[in-house]
């Protein structure tokens, strides 16, 4: 954890930061820790899925299976909508999962001309693998913070997500 002294300077009028022993703005702090926080974040996800026995399910894969779910089989446009990938993107994706037994494919009994995608049993499996890591990362967030700064989190990282989301 990086422990940074905040500085005020009302000739500038905005924040800066030392940082490694060096003072930036805000712009080069948000950028560090978004961009940090976003590969730590992937990494740990990368190693926590191939710990539980799953090497050959890279990160991409599991959001794959995330938007697939457990429930009722879906439509490719419809997980496509949700990863916000084109159909064509996700059929890449669905064909190497269907390869290593991770997805399976069916047409609809209403319209055969539908295509539904469900998970194996060996990808329900690595999905609730994947949803317990989810519990733990966000459980170790919640234990680090005071209720104020959880509140605070939850603000800001919603008012950044809306952000991302309409860019």
């Amino acid at each position: 954890m990086r422990t940074c002294k905040i500085l005020y300077n009302q000739k500038e009028a905005f924040l800066k930061r030392e940082m490694k022993g060096k003072i930036v703005g805000t712009y080069e702090t948000l950028n560090d820790v978004l961009v940090n926080l976003f590969r730590d974040i992937t990494g740990i996800e990368q190693k926590a899925v191939r710990a539980l026995g799953y090497p050959d399910i890279t990160n991409n894969d599991m959001h794959v299976i995330e938007a697939i779910g457990v429930y009722a089989p879906k439509n490719m446009s419809s997980i496509a909508r949700e990863l916000s990938v084109t159909v064509g993107t996700l059929t890449i994706s669905v064909n190497s999962l269907v390869k290593k037994g991770y997805v399976v494919r069916q047409r609809s009994e209403e319209d055969r001309r539908v295509v539904l995608i469900s998970l194996s049993e060996k990808g329900k499996e690595v999905f609730e693998h994947h949803a317990k890591f989810h519990k733990a990362m966000i459980d170790g967030v919640i234990n680090e913070l005071t209720e104020e700064e959880l509140e605070v989190l939850i603000k800001a990282v919603t008012k950044l997500n809306s952000w991302f989301r309409g860019f």
